[in-house]
């Protein structure tokens, strides 16, 4: 398992899902990023930044939105280190983003040696195994193959494929049970065993809690990030954690 050695404060935050419908959230996490900057020694971005990510070559011909998106990742990768995971909707990210960013590609899953110890890191949809079509898309389209002719499309073309992916996942989600869509305790109980560490924080399910519980006689904690959107909820929501020596602590967006 790929190894990430941290140390002094790490700043986490995951499903921002930024995007052109989303002034008022792009507006919280440039601010955010900001503050990353100054306070944190690095930061730490699981996945979902984007709502929907089509390959790193949108970069070039970025609109407005996604160009102060990408000019407040790489003011921040400039002062401290900045790393990127892939999520559900920004799988695509790779090394093109990375390097234009100055940022770093978190390994999937990432081992964090933080000065409060060993942290399991991850998006968190691989534990949601009960949903099985789930599971089958996520497989495919990890698939190099897959990717590589996904590509090799036109920007155009690979916008329209997604907008009816996410149009299609709507409306599947919306037949689904809650329990299907959060992750699966045995799944879970796997990663602790498979790691061997007593800490595991994710995202993707937009259910911020932390969670105590018994794996093989050893306490464990899961740790859940909050998504954010601060454009159509009411109240806003958003948030992020903060590892250091002392431990970790939650950040509200209305508490900062």
């Amino acid at each position: 398992m790929n190894k990430v050695t941290l140390q002094g404060p790490v700043w986490l935050a995951s499903d921002v899902h930024l995007g052109p419908a989303t002034p008022a959230t792009a507006e919280a996490f440039l601010g955010f990023l900001d503050a990353a900057a100054d306070e944190a020694a690095a930061l730490l971005l699981p996945g979902d930044i984007f709502d929907v990510w089509i390959g790193d070559d949108v970069i070039k011909i970025a609109p407005p939105w996604l160009a102060a998106a990408l000019q407040g990742l790489q003011r921040t990768a400039a002062r401290i280190p900045v790393w990127l995971g892939r999520g559900n909707r920004d799988f695509l990210m790779g090394a093109d983003l990375a390097n234009a960013l100055g940022a770093h590609l978190l390994p999937e899953p990432a081992l964090l040696e933080t000065d409060f110890g060993r942290i399991l890191l991850t998006h968190g949809d691989e534990y949601c195994t009960d949903d099985a079509a789930y599971q089958q898309f996520r497989t495919m389209v990890r698939n190099p193959q897959w990717q590589a002719q996904f590509l090799a499309k036109t920007i155009p073309e690979r916008m329209a494929m997604a907008q009816q992916a996410r149009g299609e996942s709507q409306s599947a989600n919306q037949m689904k049970s809650a329990e299907i869509m959060d992750v699966n305790a045995q799944a879970i109980e796997q990663a602790f065993r498979e790691a061997d560490i007593d800490i595991l924080v994710h995202g993707h399910t937009h259910r911020p809690a932390r969670h105590v519980l018994e794996v093989d006689g050893r306490r464990r904690e899961r740790w859940v990030l909050p998504d954010w959107e601060c454009d159509h909820a009411t109240p806003p929501r958003g948030g992020w954690l903060v590892i250091d020596r002392d431990g970790i602590t939650p950040y509200d967006l209305d508490i900062a």
